[in-house]
């Protein structure tokens, strides 16, 4: 069998200034970026990212970028799931020391893909804890645009 990806939702988000809260050689820079709001978007559903989430981040020393993200949505209908997602962003050597500084670069130099698992209260959206998800991600000074893939079998 072959894996078969299928896109599911988009989730855009708005994100706060990131808070440093520590940064070494060591370790890397330890920081927490608030989740402030955001759409999630999609031939099966529609709702908003409720206000509240953080993606608590770590910068190796290396550049890569460990996420991982918490954050709810309600959707339209008035159901509600919640969101842990973990995954790694990185870039291209050259632009290592800016990342660790805290800097941008043009965000499609960036390879950033998570694993989202999903915690549901309503039956109807069980399928949601049913199926492997992927994020592939893109992420600017002020929003984070996830594209969530459900993993199928051909």
């Amino acid at each position: 069998m072959q894996p078969v990806l299928k896109k599911v939702f988009t989730i855009s988000v708005q994100v706060g200034a990131a808070v440093v809260v520590g940064q070494d050689e060591r370790v890397g820079r330890r920081q927490l970026i608030p989740i402030l709001s955001g759409e999630l978007a999609g031939e099966r559903m529609h709702g908003t990212v409720l206000p509240g989430g953080v993606d608590s981040q770590i910068i190796r020393p290396d550049g890569v970028c460990e996420v991982s993200a918490r954050y709810a949505v309600r959707l339209d209908d008035g159901t509600g799931f919640y969101v842990e997602n973990n995954g790694i962003r990185t870039v291209p050597e050259e632009y290592v020391d800016i990342v660790k500084s805290g800097g941008f670069i043009d965000p499609e130099l960036y390879y950033f893909c998570t694993r989202p698992v999903m915690e549901v209260y309503d039956e109807r959206l069980g399928w949601l804890t049913k199926q492997m998800f992927i994020c592939c991600a893109l992420r600017t000074p002020e929003q984070v645009f996830l594209d969530y893939y459900s993993v199928d079998q051909t």
